[in-house]
């Protein structure tokens, strides 16, 4: 080899030596580093979880692992069918119907949503599209991600309209979600970096066969002959799989036959079989399991965040759920209310007409009396319609489908009423109730483990910085069989060559000889590819960083913000304890005012005005005590869902919840029955 090669192969070798050292490929490089804390080469380890998210199976299928080959050797090549969803569960609407109307406790409400709410149906399979995440990354495949978001403001929820939901995995956008997809409109390095060989074999065949006639411009080189007949049959074969160490290896097996009628081919059929091995090893970019496992790790850290997101799914859909019934309550007692007041309007409009016929009153007091009774009926409609709007939307929180229309008309009567016991988050020390709420929340454990994939990003990102340097073997080997062709001539004297001058080569022998090394063909090498600016591979490390110290400060506002809101929801509720009390006061002395008003009446020293107006002020005290009621249980709820004790003390199985079978209803404290000589309002 002339001299000045050798030097340019010699520099070669010592800029990729330099350059595969990662001290020297990252040199000049700015570190990412947090303000105020010192330059660490990897980010702090994020917090430990204090409570890992409870791993929830929906299915009897687990869609994180493959069907092989045995015992069904089509078990991978055949389709899988998710099983529907059903319309209705165990327990429904019609089994609680009585007499034309359906009786509904609050158990019975919050049952019946862990069965047939869409909220929590739609989070459901977002369990099992996690596993199939799992799945892919197996395989060396990038992740799809999990659409993790919360469903709400659905039919059923606090409004009247759909506006979020909907989506595929149920919610309208990704954001928070565990290993959020690249569909959206700003892409995360999550889940970037090397990309890992894929680690399924995969088995390749060609089997050809091919007959062509080619006439002949030169029939010098074609034995006289004006057109060569040529049949080729092709019988090839590869294997190729990669390996976690970053390793790639692919086997070829090539077989050629070949009949012609061209003079100058000895063998005719021609068979040529060839054979290689090769292997390939990433050095630097690409190297080791750490990298190329990183997506399984990531899809596992996905499937616990999906957990976790279900449980707060079942969390905010049973505290909806729990405001839908008392608004229901406090509907049902207003038309209750409203009913009376109007009897009550009438009774005094119809009394007023009798005075003023025996000439003891005013007819002007007639007309005013009317004009009470007139707007009572008109608040009266007003409940009765606000009562049948609430029956739908409870309806449409617990069942599949209302199509039903006979379902859709018959009224529910709520069962239940507050009591008000404390709950044990009422009284506890407020440090003792942060605790809980950063224990058992679940946007903390989402927030932990979005951080730990970040971490396994960042890895990747500073992998990906280094230069694409493989080492690489072969082996192979050629082998030659056939027959002598009949119509083969010796070039030299024209004439056909003797029977038996080339001896015939059985297949087998020729097969024998692609692995007895008498045609060899070795080798090993190095390929090395550089990118000299590297600017994608900066950009993504850096954003790697910063996406890190994102999710190191959104885990800190967290923090902070369940302190807050755990301190005022115990504030709030111990106000809407006293404000409940203050309000049972105001309604107590309202009534005494009414009935002292109307024997006044009835002695003739007052007017009906004074006691439509006693029965106004009673009108609103009743309204006042229904709202602190109101307030009071949806802030009870509120709380038992921030301190994520829900569950606990409702003595339901999420387990079984992910399952969509809810074994038995569940139970719900701090509620008492409604009291029996309430009268229903009218329909």
């Amino acid at each position: 080899m002339p001299q000045d090669k050798v030097r340019v192969v010699l520099c070669s070798l010592s800029i990729s030596c330099l350059l595969s050292n990662p001290l020297v490929a990252q040199k000049g490089q700015p570190t990412p580093q947090t303000l105020g804390a010192p330059a660490t080469d990897l980010p702090q380890e994020p917090a430990p979880l204090l409570t890992q998210p409870l791993f929830l199976r929906s299915t009897g299928v687990d869609y994180g692992k493959s069907r092989e080959l045995l015992p069904n050797p089509f078990g991978p090549f055949s389709p899988r069918q998710y099983a529907r969803a059903r319309n209705d569960g165990g327990l429904n609407l019609t089994n609680l119907q009585r007499d034309g109307k359906i009786y509904l406790s609050l158990s019975d409400a919050i049952t019946l949503a862990l069965e047939n709410n869409y909220d929590i149906a739609i989070a459901r399979i977002n369990l099992d599209i996690a596993d199939t995440d799992i799945l892919r990354s197996r395989t060396g495949a990038s992740l799809r991600g999990v659409s993790t978001g919360l469903v709400t403001n659905t039919l059923g929820g606090t409004t009247t309209t759909i506006t979020g939901g909907g989506g595929p995995g149920g919610t309208s956008s990704a954001s928070g979600g565990g290993g959020t997809g690249a569909n959206g409109l700003v892409l995360s390095t999550s889940g970037s970096g090397p990309t890992p060989e894929p680690m399924d074999p995969i088995l390749t065949g060609t089997v050809q066969y091919e007959a062509a006639l080619a006439p002949q411009s030169n029939l010098l080189f074609s034995g006289g002959a004006s057109t060569v007949a040529t049949n080729t049959g092709t019988f090839n074969f590869g294997y190729q799989q990669g390996f976690s160490t970053g390793t790639l290896l692919t086997a070829t097996y090539n077989n050629s036959r070949i009949t012609t009628n061209n003079a100058f081919t000895t063998f005719s059929p021609n068979i040529n079989a060839t054979m290689r091995l090769t292997a390939t090893q990433h050095l630097l970019q690409g190297f080791g399991p750490g990298i190329n496992r990183r997506l399984i790790r990531q899809a596992e850290n996905n499937r616990q965040i999906t957990d976790s997101s279900f449980r707060q799914q079942v969390l905010y859909t049973v505290n909806q759920v729990e405001n839908l019934y008392w608004a229901l309550v406090s509907a049902y007692e207003d038309t209750q209310d409203k009913a009376e007041a109007l009897a009550q309007s009438a009774q005094v409009a119809a009394e007023t007409r009798r005075q003023v016929d025996i000439g003891t009153m005013a007819g002007i007091e007639i007309v005013n009396a009317d004009s009470a009774a007139a707007s009572d009926k008109q608040a009266l409609v007003a409940s009765q319609s606000n009562l049948q709007y609430q029956q739908l939307v409870m309806k449409q929180a617990l069942v599949r489908n209302l199509r039903d229309r006979t379902l859709a008309k018959i009224p529910i009567v709520p069962t239940d009423r507050v009591q008000l016991d404390p709950v044990p988050e009422e009284d506890m020390p407020t440090d003792d109730l942060i605790a809980q709420v950063i224990k058992n929340n679940p946007q903390i454990e989402q927030a932990v483990l979005n951080m730990k994939n970040n971490q396994i990003t960042i890895k990747a990102q500073k992998n990906a910085l280094l230069p694409v340097v493989d080492l690489f073997a072969f082996y192979g080997a050629s082998a030659l069989a056939g027959a002598q062709s009949p119509t083969a001539q010796n070039f030299g004297t024209g004439a056909p060559y003797p029977p038996g001058t080339f001896p015939s080569v059985s297949y087998g022998t020729a097969f024998s000889n692609l692995f007895n090394n008498s045609a060899p063909d070795k080798g090993v090498g190095v390929n090395v590819t550089i990118n000299l600016r590297n600017r994608t591979a900066q950009a993504d490390q850096s954003r790697s960083e910063m996406e890190y110290q994102q999710s190191e400060m959104r885990l800190d506002q967290l923090y902070t913000q369940m302190e807050t809101q755990a301190t005022n929801a115990q504030y709030a509720l111990t106000n809407d304890r006293a404000q409940v009390a203050a309000a049972q006061a105001a309604k107590e002395y309202a009534q005494q005012s009414l009935r002292s008003e109307q024997r006044k009446y009835e002695l003739g020293t007052s007017t009906p005005a004074n006691v439509m107006q006693q029965r106004r002020n009673l009108a609103i005290a009743a309204n006042s005590l229904l709202s602190a009621t109101a307030a009071y249980a949806k802030d009870r709820a509120a709380l038992l869902q921030l301190s994520g004790k829900t569950l606990d003390q409702y003595g339901f199985d999420i387990q079984a919840s992910a399952s969509g079978a809810v074994s038995k209803p569940v139970v719900v404290p701090g509620v008492k029955p409604a009291p029996p000589s309430a009268p229903a309002p009218p329909q």
